[in-house]
């Protein structure tokens, strides 16, 4: 049963492979902000991964976030997350970004608990009906 209160955590070093030049979101080679989501993301999904069974998996529907500070290449970044409200399906979490001179980014992300293979389906009958 996911709760409030479950904690996640992700980390990377910053690279040329995340930076905003990487990301096509600016010109800077400093963590870019779909990275700095995406790391996030991670620490949320495998907060609550061990608690789904093998036909389920979470899916990130909302991101609200700010990134408040730049952070060079070569230094590490994590994120931690907290699940903050558990309604059904719906799981929302308070998220954080770090480096090690402190906060670089803030908000709140919601994941929705799915079927793996109805959500496929839907998926799969996007592309069928769609030619």
């Amino acid at each position: 049963m996911i709760i409030p209160g479950i904690k996640g955590h992700s980390e990377t070093v910053v690279s040329e492979n995340n930076t905003a030049l990487a990301a096509g979101s600016g010109t800077l080679r400093v963590f870019a902000t779909p990275f700095m989501i995406a790391l996030m993301e991670n620490a949320a999904y495998e907060s609550i991964a061990p608690f789904l069974d093998e036909s389920q998996s979470s899916v990130g529907t909302l991101m609200n976030v700010s990134h408040s500070a730049a952070t060079p290449i070569g230094m590490m970044v994590w994120a931690d997350s907290e699940v903050i409200a558990a309604d059904g399906k719906k799981i929302v979490f308070r998220v954080t970004a770090y480096d090690k001179s402190g906060l670089i980014g803030s908000g709140t992300h919601e994941r929705y608990i799915i079927s793996t293979e109805r959500f496929l389906e839907k998926c799969r009958a996007r592309t069928t009906n769609n030619r």
